[in-house]
């Protein structure tokens, strides 16, 4: 069974920085896709990041573009969004996920994390 656990969400004011790691287990990567979602209160979630296990491709939506990094940890099995720059509208769970390149969805998801900035 495919796991991902995130962590490292908390509080922090704007202007600040967190980064978030997602440790993924159960099976190789190497043909996945993995990317971090987010869901504000009210609000549906979204797409942040993604990042091919493979080549390494990255892709950002344009509001996180230039503040946040998505990168990976081969050995580790890792992904990690480095955020700086924090803004309220930030503030949302924040969840990692996984899918095989080229499919539609995202098929595999952790249980995600608290992000909270503060103003």
């Amino acid at each position: 069974q495919v796991q991902l656990v995130e962590s490292g969400g908390g509080l922090v004011q704007a202007g600040g920085s967190l980064r978030l790691s997602c440790a993924a287990s159960g099976r190789t990567f190497g043909s996945y896709s993995l990317g971090w979602f987010r869901q504000a209160p009210g609000k549906e979630r979204e797409f942040v990041a993604a990042i091919s296990w493979s080549i390494g491709s990255t892709y950002y939506e344009d509001s996180v573009k230039g503040r946040f990094t998505i990168s990976r940890d081969s050995a580790k099995n890792t992904v990690t969004l480095q955020m700086n720059s924090l803004k309220p509208e930030d503030t949302a769970v924040y969840y990692c996920a996984a899918s095989l390149i080229g499919n539609k969805g995202y098929k595999y998801w952790g249980q995600g994390t608290q992000v909270t900035v503060s103003s």
